[in-house]
């Protein structure tokens, strides 16, 4: 199932590996779907408020471990394509020992700052933060197989095998439905019981995954002597993964702050906000896994020192997004109301109306982030994660700064958080690429070479 993406049509290699990444974020995104909707149809809004908002925040959290995974799976790409396989074993095992450190490091700031998470998002109402604690308490225990599936997913992607995490996320999406309907209906543990559904899911996933791999790729397995790790090898995937774990946390820290502005709303807005926002995600998903696979054939052709096949890539890849971007956008726009309606009930008309204003003020511009995600991944796969973030405080500071000041508006009120949104994206996209266009041919110049062991 590996694939080399340094050979073959650009598009046709380029897609036919991004198929399998997207649709396994569609049924990672159809279980939080199901988390929600069961959440919403069993348990009422209070609890829909409460989990639409600590999805907010583990978004945030696992962003972190993400960024991580996505730089060192840059670096894997390059060795991938350089055919160095030395330098790709040493390289996957200075990656595990740096992040399954941060991981733990994670987790226990995740615990011991949960009672500072009401203040920090502005939860006023004392039954739902009850929820949310009750929820948070059980959904941070699934944090390290978080980065038990992510970095197996990232390495087994690297080398060209996107179909088996898709097959993994599969069952544990199934698996995590199943769970729900028990847990939440049958033996009636209310938020809770939602949260170890997830949790048990992700464990089956990650756990799952990294056993698979193991046994798969032998440059994964560890062998004698390999007991210490070269400091020269950490300090390359600090280098890439380091700056992509920062824009990864600053995008969602952003949107983080935003989730804190909206509850400041009432509750009527963050039910809204917490089934939209899935509707939107769900949406947009799969210009965001289109980006991670470009990402992936950009890293390889730049370790294989294949310039011109980039730039054709980078051509074809704006095209797909943009088109793609632009007939969602227009589903989103026509069926707003009906999506909306999948969450709440028929009779709760402001949290319908405000969830579809959100949905088309912000679901018309699809390709501002399509874009957007593109140039995320052109960056951080030749070696310029740096460039990345630029572009993350570009839209997340534009998003944060209008959203602050538009909604204090009357003219705006919550709109001006809705508009804030493409506002940002199209000002990053503008940013990413005058760089590149100026910049030129020496943005694709030849890779750092591995150093020997």
């Amino acid at each position: 199932m590996n694939k080399d993406l340094t050979q073959g049509p650009v598009m046709r290699s380029m897609l036919l590996f991004a198929v399998p990444m997207i649709l396994g974020n569609l049924l990672q995104q159809c279980y939080n779907i199901a988390d929600t909707l069961i959440v919403s149809w069993y348990l009422g809004p209070n609890a829909l408020a409460a989990v639409g908002s600590s999805f907010t925040l583990m978004t945030f959290l696992t962003s972190i471990l993400l960024g991580l995974c996505m730089g060192s799976g840059a670096v894997f790409s390059i060795r991938f394509g350089q055919r160095d396989d030395e330098g790709l074993r040493e390289s996957a095992r200075a990656s595990f020992v740096l992040i399954a450190a941060l991981t733990v490091v994670l987790n226990a700031a995740a615990f011991l700052c949960l009672d500072g998470i009401q203040v920090f998002l502005r939860v006023s109402d004392q039954a739902i933060w009850q929820l949310m604690r009750e929820y948070l308490a059980v959904i941070f225990c699934g944090i390290a197989a978080t980065f038990l599936y992510n970095y197996f997913a990232c390495y087994l992607r690297a080398i060209g095998d996107s179909v088996t995490p898709l097959i993994f996320l599969a069952v544990s999406a199934v698996l995590n439905i199943a769970l729900d309907l028990w847990f939440v209906i049958g033996l009636k543990r209310g938020v809770a019981g939602a949260a170890e559904a997830t949790v048990i899911s992700q464990y089956v996933s990650g756990v799952g995954l990294g056993i698979f791999a193991l046994i798969r790729c032998p440059l994964l397995r560890p062998r004698r002597g390999d007991v210490w790790v070269r400091w020269d090898r950490i300090r390359e995937i600090a280098s890439f993964s380091l700056l992509t774990c920062i824009q990864q946390s600053v995008m969602n820290l952003g949107i983080l702050m935003v989730q804190g502005l909206v509850n400041s709303f009432g509750d009527t807005v963050m039910a809204a906000f917490a089934a939209a926002v899935k509707i939107d995600a769900f949406a947009y998903m799969p210009v965001q896994d289109f980006g991670n696979a470009f990402s992936t054939f950009i890293a390889q052709n730049y370790g294989a020192k294949q310039p011109e096949r980039i730039r054709r890539g980078l051509r074809g890849a704006v095209l797909t997004s943009v088109l793609f971007s632009l007939a969602v956008s227009a589903l989103v726009w026509i069926f707003a109301r009906q999506l909306m309606a999948l969450f709440v009930e028929a009779g709760e008309a402001a949290i319908i109306a405000e969830g579809v204003r959100y949905l088309r003020i912000e679901g018309a511009f699809y390709c501002g982030i399509g874009c957007l995600f593109l140039l995320y991944g052109l960056y951080r796969a030749i070696g310029k994660p740096g460039m990345s973030v630029v572009l993350t405080v570009v839209s997340l500071g534009t998003r944060v700064a209008l959203a602050y000041a538009l909604s204090a508006l009357p003219a705006f009120g919550v709109a001006g958080i809705w508009w804030s949104v493409p506002i940002g994206w199209f000002l990053a996209d503008l940013a990413g690429f005058v760089y590149y266009l100026r910049r030129g041919k020496g943005l694709l110049a030849l890779p750092p070479q591995s150093t020997p062991s």
